[in-house]
């Protein structure tokens, strides 16, 4: 799965940072964004095969963004994995409604994060 295109859509510039060189690391070419309107300029131009989306950006929050994206022709079949700091009863439900196909919390584990993307990417949505 090394060499796919990921879209990291996050408002924190470190915690952006860190996605990228993680991700850099195991091989997968890194897009980024720090909001909606961002993400949505990367979208004109390529098309990752999944996005790793905040949930809480300024502006257009992750969810409206991905119920913007999951009902367009051109991004609906972008695989998108919702990430949170905060975890709230129903939170994952909400993410799931909008159209995210799997729900991360933050901080991620680094250890696991790797074989959970290669899940991501196969289509198998597996919370873990």
């Amino acid at each position: 799965m090394t060499g796919e295109t990921i879209l990291v859509i996050e408002d924190n510039v470190v915690n952006l940072k860190l996605a990228q060189v993680f991700l850099k690391k195991h091989g997968f070419n890194v897009l980024s964004a720090t909001d909606a309107d961002e993400a949505l300029m990367v979208l004109k131009d390529h098309k990752p095969k999944l996005i790793l989306m905040d949930l809480q950006l300024p502006g257009i929050d992750g969810l409206q963004l991905t119920k913007l994206l999951k009902s367009s022709p051109q991004t609906k079949d972008i695989i998108i994995v919702a990430l949170t700091a905060y975890e709230a009863e129903g939170d994952e439900d909400k993410a799931k409604l909008a159209g995210c196909d799997a729900y991360v919390t933050k901080p991620f584990d680094t250890k696991t994060l790797p074989d959970l993307i290669a899940c991501f990417l196969n289509r198998e949505f597996v919370n873990k």
